[in-house]
């Protein structure tokens, strides 16, 4: 996250165009396609996560009258009448927020970590206090062929798919930091430790609760609705509207930020013509529906193949992404030739269109994990030794694109990487020029003022 956020935090462009600069104008299509279709699949499984909250919500405010809705919604679909009301009113909540540029909703977020932080506090209070601490023997288990090693791997890996879109996305949200460290220290020092307590709290908050009510739970949804099952009074009540409230106010801003302004970046790319960031979020708001989450969320199984599998295609993206800024651009990017593709564009046309280079190190990352992925999606044949580098999924993509990219550019660099070398540009030297005006008047300042602004909006 910390090295895929430079490129943005110091020339304000999203991940379409350093897509551009890195696999060229016609190569890019596919690698920002395919972060599109990772970015439809997640905002449908964060709206269909925030629903679970919503549902929480309502039958915290009119108690049987929601959990008692007869379902009219054949078994087969999937979901039932009250989780799909549930899923409808968070799906209109989203409209409101697509009206809004990135820079705007700074309070939004701002108002999210207030909230959602006493919610999970809350929840691992009371999970504690009603197990008494008493987790014995209630932590999960899994048996593995290859062992605990290989078990562990794995754990790693969907880990690593949990955050690949995040990852991946860092350009979208970071091109609007003030300043170059800005989206960069915050991440090393908050977001391990972050995840790291809300990952724990939610293991041992469900640990404690599934031993002492005898049940598999492993949604904090889930676990918000066993709570007014045992306790349903109006404190109780009240309790989990704020818990629900503010968990589903989290969930909201990280759909928001993760996959709605990354799609809409991506649409403004694939069809400049038709769309913009803004349509793109209203786009992306109904293909949610298209998607059927609630199917995707149905086991932890599902859930974590998913993650693990598409992950690998967005691992060796951000690997190739980072060798070409810190090793061989020295960090710099010519946004003035990111909307010229002619011939005439002298650093980013590559090999018509395609950066060879960057491709045949794709491919190298994608290939050793993929017959692991295709056998997790139900495919027969796959070798012991195949499904363990399906373990490995997202940091053997990462690290075998990395070196493959790095080693080839050092033997055929591409044309970009000659012109920077031979023309001595420093570390991040054409940054430090390309925002610079120098005005001879007064009435000149006020002119570069308003173009310096201009070109950091853009």
């Amino acid at each position: 996250m910390a090295f895929n956020s430079r490129v943005a935090t110091v020339y304000h462009i999203g991940y379409p165009a350093v897509a551009r600069t890195v696999f060229g104008f016609s190569g890019s299509y596919y690698f920002v396609g395919a972060r599109a279709v990772l970015a439809i699949i997640w905002y449908g499984v964060q709206m269909d996560i925030g629903s679970g909250y919503m549902g929480n919500i309502l039958r915290a405010i009119f108690g049987n009258g929601y959990n008692d809705i007869p379902n009219h919604i054949p078994e087969s679909v999937g979901i039932t009448t009250k989780g799909m009301l549930a899923f409808f009113l968070f799906w209109l909540i989203h409209f409101f927020f697509c009206f809004f540029r990135p820079y705007q909703l700074k309070k939004f977020f701002w108002f999210k970590g207030f909230v959602m932080t006493p919610s999970i506090i809350g929840v691992f209070i009371y999970c504690m206090i009603a197990c008494k601490g008493d987790m014995g023997g209630a932590l999960p288990r899994r048996t593995s062929t290859g062992g605990l090693g290989w078990f562990f791997m794995h754990a790693i890996n969907s880990g690593m798919g949990n955050t690949a879109t995040l990852i991946t996305n860092q350009p979208d949200i970071a091109r609007w930091s003030k300043t170059r460290g800005a989206a960069v220290w915050p991440q090393i020092v908050i977001q391990p430790l972050a995840v790291t307590l809300s990952a724990t709290f939610g293991i041992l908050s469900t640990a404690g609760m599934n031993k002492l009510w005898d049940l598999e739970l492993w949604n904090p949804w889930d676990l918000l609705d066993e709570i007014l099952n045992h306790h349903h009074n109006s404190g109780a009540r009240f309790a989990v509207f704020l818990a629900a409230f503010g968990w589903m106010v989290g969930v909201l801003g990280t759909n928001i930020a993760c996959n709605m302004i990354p799609f809409g970046s991506d649409m403004s790319l694939l069809f400049p013509r038709y769309t913009d960031m803004r349509r793109g979020f209203f786009i992306v708001e109904f293909l949610a529906y298209g998607i059927v989450p609630w199917k995707i969320l149905a086991s932890a199984t599902t859930f974590t193949n998913f993650l693990s599998g598409y992950a690998l295609f967005m691992a060796s993206i951000v690997a190739i992404m980072i060798v070409d800024y810190f090793f061989f651009t020295k960090g710099n990017v010519f946004p003035e030739l990111l909307f010229n593709p002619t011939r005439t564009n002298p650093r980013y046309r590559y090999n018509k269109g395609f950066n060879l280079q960057a491709i045949i190190a794709y491919l190298f990352g994608v290939a050793l994990p993929f017959p692991g992925f295709v056998q997790s999606l139900g495919a027969t044949g796959v070798s012991v030794g195949g499904q363990r580098l399906f373990d490995l999924g997202w940091l053997l993509s990462f690290f075998v694109s990395f070196v493959v990219y790095l080693v080839i550019c050092k033997v055929w660099p591409t044309k970009n990487q000659v012109m920077i070398r031979e023309e001595g540009i420093g570390w991040e030297q054409h940054s430090k020029t390309l925002f610079t005006v120098h005005p001879a008047s007064e009435d000149d300042l006020e002119d570069a003022q308003v173009v310096d602004k201009k070109a950091l909006a853009f």
